[in-house]
């Protein structure tokens, strides 16, 4: 809760409180900076201290001796030196209601009491004030329940805060913060970096397959992980966060990769002579069984992880896509291999070689017959 004036923030603070008291996810529902404090104040009166010969800062100095104390002289026990301090007792410098009791000597040596020139008010004031860009900001924050995770729960209240965000005044705010926020930081974090990262992924990708084509096939097959994601989220009932993301962008690495290996061996049975047709089928059969193996051994690797409160949703979003999306790929590469391909389905590598060698050798049989 953000705004200019302290008693409204306080107001609304205590709103949010009691719509996140309601939520059966959260205990120990708490403010950061609540109570007010009493304090004392003293308002000296000029006239009357001139009178007596004091200006505020002797009733200042001598006040401070009283109450808090002054060293006066040291004593020595043993080896070590023990200040002594004198101050009024304690049954006068600790009872505030009888603070102006105390009294203060004037210039001339009289005992004057304190309530004679001064006038004692007791009021409230705020212990600490916490800003945000200069504005007063009251956080109210909370634990959550074992196994559940902060940023679930605040998508849960926040929806419920609608009703009062709505009738806020212009120049107060209620933001998330927490574990939320964190997570939107990070987010934007892997967001900046994301450019960069897609292309040095399509450089390495195009060092290994050297074609435009085959480039392209292999990243179109990233995104069959978001299918068993979020099917896996759903069924684990885990948030889509900061981590989750971070298990997305692993999980279409490992999906290409896979579409890597399907596509190098096309080539290499078209290059020994197979048709494109035949490539495609014995590619895949023979590669399916290496494909499979691989991704179970990587789902099976996270399901310690998947028992995580913080790294669970990771686990939960590379298990489930890995799973659809190995069946998919083993399905889905092969028919757009063949879609991308099918006007050079029945040629095989030797026949595309006897067609390329012609265009290399027609400028040398000129020059070869010329000579003779």
């Amino acid at each position: 809760m953000i705004g200019p004036d302290t008693r409204k923030v306080r107001e609304i603070a205590y709103q949010v409180r009691d719509v996140m008291k309601a939520n059966p996810n959260v205990k120990d529902v708490q403010l950061d900076w609540n109570e007010q404090s009493p304090y004392l104040k003293l308002v000296v009166d000029q006239d009357r201290a001139r009178a007596m010969g004091l200006t505020p800062q002797d009733v200042s100095q001598a006040l401070a001796m009283l109450i808090s104390g002054a060293q006066v002289t040291t004593v020595r026990d043993g080896i070590e030196k023990v200040g002594v301090v004198a101050r009024a007792v304690s049954s006068e410098r600790l009872d505030l209601a009888h603070v102006g009791d105390l009294t203060v000597t004037s210039r001339n040596g009289v005992a004057v009491p304190l309530q004679q020139i001064a006038k004692i008010e007791y009021s409230h004031e705020e212990p600490i004030l916490w800003r945000r860009n200069r504005d007063m900001a009251i956080t109210v924050r909370s634990d959550v329940n074992d196994g559940v995770q902060a940023p679930d729960v605040t998508n849960q209240i926040w929806p419920q805060l609608k009703d009062i965000r709505d009738h806020l005044e212009p120049a107060y705010r209620i933001e998330a913060g927490g574990a939320f926020e964190e997570s939107a930081k990070g987010n934007a974090s892997i967001f900046v970096l994301f450019p960069v990262m897609v292309i040095v992924m399509l450089t390495l990708l195009m060092i290994q397959l050297q074609n435009f084509s085959r480039l392209l096939l292999v990243f179109l097959t990233a995104p069959l992980g978001i299918v068993g994601a979020s099917l896996g989220l759903n069924l684990a009932n885990q948030p889509f966060g900061f981590v989750a993301l971070l298990g997305l962008i692993a999980l279409a690495g490992m999906i290409m990769r896979n579409t890597v290996i399907l596509v190098d061996q096309i080539e290499t049975d078209v290059a020994h002579g197979m048709t494109r047709k035949e490539a495609i089928v014995e590619a895949t059969v023979r590669r399916a069984r290496p494909v499979v193996l691989t991704a179970l051994a990587a789902i099976l690797a996270m399901i310690p992880l998947s028992r995580s409160a913080f790294w669970g949703p990771m686990a939960i979003t590379i298990m489930g896509g890995l799973f659809v999306a190995t069946f998919l790929t083993l399905l889905y590469l092969p028919g757009l291999y063949a879609l991308w391909f099918r006007k050079s389905l029945e040629e095989n590598g030797a026949k595309e070689a006897a067609d390329l060698a012609p265009q290399h050798l027609k400028p040398v049989f000129p020059l070869a017959e010329a000579a003779e």
